[in-house]
């Protein structure tokens, strides 16, 4: 009985592998990936493979599933990699290019530091700032403030060394 179980599946992976990966490969236009969505109907198969009626008609709707599955997963993946790169465009026009400002940014208190960091390179409004620090909203202000003057002065000391 197991053997011509295993015959009857055998039988019909030969028969039908080849076609059902090709089809996969129209719709996802990847060898690996249609081979994968082929074998991965063909392994869900074998697990039903007794309440299975009409095994052809299971195969194709099983892989029908899979590659929308993956058209969903790379749609996602689209749209994230779209968000990055957008982002990354964005802040290399905003970030200062100069790395000594950058520096000069890590070097300030952490107290000073955060709020410019959230402020100016996050572009996060000073009421939200706030509210992610837990501090009142004048005080990130006045911190805002020193950090500048003290970013100002570094900047106009390094400036006269250079002329």
């Amino acid at each position: 009985m197991k053997r011509s179980r295993d015959k009857a599946a055998s039988e019909l992976f030969a028969a039908l592998y080849p076609r059902l990966a090709g089809w996969c490969r129209r719709l996802v236009d990847d060898d690996e990936t249609a081979h994968e969505i082929a074998s991965e109907a063909f392994t869900r198969l074998w697990a039903r493979w007794t309440s299975v009626e009409e095994p052809r008609g299971f195969l194709y709707v099983t892989a029908a599933n899979i590659v929308r599955d993956h058209w969903r997963k790379m749609e996602r993946e689209r749209r994230a990699m779209r968000h990055v790169t957008t982002e990354a465009a964005l802040r290399t026009h905003t970030e200062p290019s100069d790395p000594s400002v950058r520096l000069l940014v890590q070097s300030l208190p952490e107290r000073l530091r955060v709020p410019i960091l959230l402020h100016y390179y996050a572009d996060m409004p000073i009421r939200e700032v706030s509210a992610l620090t837990g501090r009142k909203e004048g005080t990130i202000k006045a911190d805002l403030h020193a950090a500048r003057e003290l970013l100002r002065a570094h900047l106009r000391k390094s400036l006269d060394h250079t002329l």
